[in-house]
């Protein structure tokens, strides 16, 4: 066996010995790999594992997916957030089958053309799923890689991603057959498990002899990410509106920020306003109705990827009339036990348990009498 550097057989040998026994790892269908690694974006590996598991159960295969309705996928999907992943892959399995015969295109250039297939998810798959030698520049290889080289550039600059891609395709073995796929995982899978963030374990390194920061003391320096500008924080307020034993809930456009999943209406609160004066706004503005409270609910606390909230639920009745949503978006009334049906943003899980807890007691007040007080 012979590579195109020494240190290339240092880190497959590493890999080898090494490597975590994680379920993608056992085929090379291109299908599951994809997911995986869809999934595995933003996504620690411990909390990816058993929605990888249950995903290929249900879908087992592009078509399977292809077919699954936008509900079910992103029920499927639920807790893991950043849920435009989801939607592009399901949107790209109904194109590979109505625009590729169901065959997932095996080329960087076609593949790329499907939804949600960057750079990154290209060249991992491919090279993982198919042998063809395409570097994978994500978080893991960039830190290896400014570290062992003493890159001190910024890593949020394209540039430096594209220098560290031309350099790693030129010692990326071609042979023997599955040692680009192994070479991928082996720079990730060093991130992961020694070169981390935090607390690199320097001295198990296949690579210390070599490393710039290292060998000169200097782990701390590398990588160097630009700071990025305070986090936004909102002020949000929800109503949970029922009558009798349902209440109301609406499903957010496919488009955008959580898109396709279910939620209560409410919205930002806007400059001096109150969680109650909020509400009301926001009841009137999106359903054209007055509601009352009758018990507000613990704050919630909630960050996204570029932003946080502070919300305040709201358990609430119709005052007069009926709801009427002013952009005819799909709604429900729902009783609590068909809560779970449904996929909802995590912010809103952080609240089920205190809704269940009222409802069981709403329910167990009124038991005698079978009447409902709203």
């Amino acid at each position: 066996m012979t590579f195109k550097h020494p240190n290339v057989k240092k880190l497959l040998d590493w890999y080898h010995a090494h490597k975590r026994d994680l379920p993608w790892r056992k085929t090379k269908d291109i299908y599951p790999i994809w997911v995986s690694e869809v999934m595995l974006q933003q996504t620690q590996v411990t909390t990816v594992i058993p929605y990888y598991k249950r995903f290929l159960e249900r879908f087992p295969t592009i078509q399977h997916l292809a077919e699954g309705s936008e509900q079910e996928v992103l029920k499927l999907w639920e807790g893991m957030g950043y849920y435009s992943r989801i939607r592009n892959l399901h949107r790209a399995a109904q194109q590979v089958m109505k625009g590729y015969d169901g065959k997932i295109p095996d080329t960087a250039e076609t593949f790329q053309k499907l939804p949600g297939v960057g750079p990154y998810i290209a060249a991992a798959v491919l090279s993982i799923a198919l042998d063809i030698p395409l570097p994978a520049v994500d978080g893991n290889v960039m830190r290896v890689y400014t570290r062992f080289h003493g890159i001190s550039d910024d890593i949020r600059k394209n540039t430096v991603r594209q220098h560290i891609f031309k350099e790693l395709k030129g010692i990326m073995p071609t042979e023997p057959p599955g040692a680009a796929g192994d070479f991928t995982q082996a720079f990730m899978e060093l991130g992961a498990l020694v070169c981390t963030p935090q607390k690199p374990q320097c001295q198990s390194c296949p690579l210390n002899e070599q490393c710039t920061a290292f060998t000169n003391n200097t782990i701390e320096c590398y990588p160097y990410k630009s700071p990025t500008g305070k986090v936004p924080e909102y002020r949000v307020s929800i109503g949970i509106i029922f009558k009798e034993d349902k209440f109301y809930i609406q499903k957010r456009p496919s488009e955008g920020h959580l898109g396709g999943l279910w939620e209560f209406p409410g919205g930002k609160a806007a400059a001096d306003e109150t969680p109650e004066q909020t509400l009301f706004r926001e009841c009137k503005e999106e359903l054209d109705c007055e509601v009352e409270i009758l018990q507000p609910l613990p704050l919630v606390r909630h960050a996204y990827s570029h932003f946080k909230i502070q919300m305040s639920p709201f358990i609430c009745r119709l005052k007069d009339g009926d709801i009427l949503p002013k952009e005819n978006r799909p709604f429900r009334w729902i009783t609590i036990s068909e809560l779970d049906l449904y996929p909802f943003p995590g912010a809103n899980h952080k609240i089920f348990p205190r809704l269940k807890e009222f409802f069981k007691d709403f329910f167990a007040r009124n038991k005698k009498t079978g009447c409902f007080i709203v």
